[in-house]
């Protein structure tokens, strides 16, 4: 820890830092890690990163990688599960009028039986090291990302950043301790698999019906399809996904709703053609708040759906990720549904689960609004939204509570218990903000690829992770959001 303690003295020395963080921003310009400017994305800066990576004992990230390929199981089996899906999302289905959208569209899915015999799913699952509970901090799980999981390409640079800066400081005893994140490579395996197996499935696989043959395909022409929004701060990552796909022999069109909607149509037999290209693969980057939908949109959303391209993630498998299904997983004997005879597998989850509640018009839902407007700064209320900054905390929990009463209206948000994370030292490295130290907090991200053909799971892996650190006191994360940076962990 003598090591660890050096690190932290350099913060002190603001010569030094000043040094180092100059070095650290030329090697994010040199070796990939731009980012867009907000204010004229065509220009770039360095991405937000920290100078140092954050301290991250060993086994809690050993324990990260080991549960994500059951954190995998479990988001395709509640995918396959309509009546679970249908009782988790009743009350929710009835108050937002997103997740109803979404609903409908996966209810027209299981009424016309249009369901792939291929699925892929990329997920994230994100974590913070609860202080809370004992000392030395309990991973526990902020969500599941199963729609539109960021970060990999920009993760994978912020590894060689760190062990560049420690051989600056003179810490190279510190650097084989900075584990490699290798996304980008991990996720185009399994987009490449997906790939292939939509145009060549193997023998054992039994399609549905004549109209799902692949005999008409021809896989060097087929793409895949990045669904994007027009303006997208990390765009890059994808773009080191498209290149290392055209290395492997893969085209990608990467392009909106809007392109979809007047470029795209279905063949007699199924097929999605986007702008005249086939698509094996619709990899959906955009789509996740109600923000990117017009009623277009959501046409061209039915279009994808009903097509016989891979969707990553289908309809069913975004239902799976919403915050409203997570908490009813938090209810005992719950897991066990998906893991029946696996205790060890549910022990392994569950022990990443912190306390989560129904706000449904029930009184198990009026006793977790009364607990909320009791306790407000033990609790964090959820609404059905992913990409960061959507939460509520203490006074504004209150204030939201107070406005929805006990209406219909509550059972679009969850309560879950406020993690207390540990705090550490950092240097924050922003465009326009001097490099000082500050207190920082850290989450970190797992990401996990898995395809399922005809019934079989025929890949299913940890692909990679991703850190990102914001100051202690913001209670909101993202880095979109301009609140949180990328960071990578250092094993102790």
């Amino acid at each position: 820890m003598k090591a660890y303690r050096t690190l932290y003295e350099l913060m002190d020395n603001p010569e030094k830092l000043q040094v180092l963080a100059k070095e650290a921003k030329v090697f994010c310009l040199l070796n990939g890690l731009p980012y867009p400017m907000k204010e004229s994305p065509e220009l770039v800066t360095y991405a937000p990163v920290t100078l140092f990576p954050t301290p991250v004992r060993g086994a809690v990230f050993e324990q990260a990688l080991a549960v994500q390929p059951h954190y995998n199981l479990l988001v395709d089996r509640i995918s396959q599960d309509p009546a679970f899906l249908e009782e988790a999302l009743s009350s929710t289905v009835l108050a937002d009028d997103f997740t109803a959208r979404l609903f409908n569209i996966h209810k027209q899915m299981l009424s016309e039986g249009r369901a792939s015999p291929i699925v892929l799913g990329i997920n994230r699952s994100d974590y913070m090291l609860d202080e809370s509970e004992v000392q030395g901090g309990l991973l526990k799980l902020v969500e599941i990302n199963t729609f539109a999981a960021g970060a990999f390409g920009t993760s994978d640079t912020i590894a060689p950043l760190h062990r560049h800066v420690l051989r600056l400081a003179g810490l190279e005893g510190l650097r084989s301790s900075v584990p490699d994140s290798n996304s980008t490579v991990r996720l185009a395996s399994a987009l490449q698999r997906a790939w292939e197996l939509y145009a060549r499935p193997q023998s054992r696989l039994r399609l549905p019906s004549p109209k799902w043959t692949t005999s008409h395909c021809v896989l060097s022409r087929a793409a895949i399809l990045f669904l994007v929004d027009d303006v997208e701060m990390i765009f890059f990552s994808h773009f080191k996904l498209i290149n290392e796909l055209r290395e492997r022999g893969i085209s990608s069109i990467r392009n909106n709703f809007e392109f979809v909607h007047k470029t795209g149509r279905l063949s007699s037999d199924d097929r999605l053609f986007v702008d005249g290209r086939e698509v094996a693969v619709v990899f959906f980057r955009d789509g996740y708040v109600p923000g990117h939908y017009t009623e277009e949109s959501w046409a061209t959303r039915l279009l994808m759906e009903r097509s016989r391209a891979i969707k990553c993630p289908d309809i069913a498998t975004h239902l799976a990720g919403t915050k409203k299904v997570q908490q009813v997983l938090a209810r005992p004997g719950v897991l066990e549904r998906f893991f029946p005879e696996q205790p060890q597998v549910v022990q392994q989850i569950r022990a990443t689960f912190v306390g989560s509640y129904t706000l449904d018009q029930c009184p198990e839902g009026d006793r977790a609004a009364a607990m909320a407007m009791d306790s407000p700064d033990r609790y964090v209320l959820k609404p059905q939204r992913e990409g960061g900054g959507h939460n509520f905390f203490d006074a504004d929990l209150v204030r939201v509570l107070e406005e929805v009463g006990a209406g219909r209206g509550r059972a679009s948000y969850v309560l879950m218990e406020r993690l207390r994370p540990r705090v550490e030292r950092n240097v924050l490295l922003r465009r326009d903000t001097p490099p000082e130290p500050c207190d920082v907090v850290g989450e970190l991200g797992v990401f996990g690829a898995y395809i399922r053909a005809e019934g079989e799971m025929v890949l299913n892996v940890v692909a990679g992770h991703v850190m990102r650190t914001k100051p202690a006191e913001h209670r909101q994360g993202g880095v979109n959001q301009g609140l949180a940076v990328f960071d990578n962990l250092i094993l102790c």
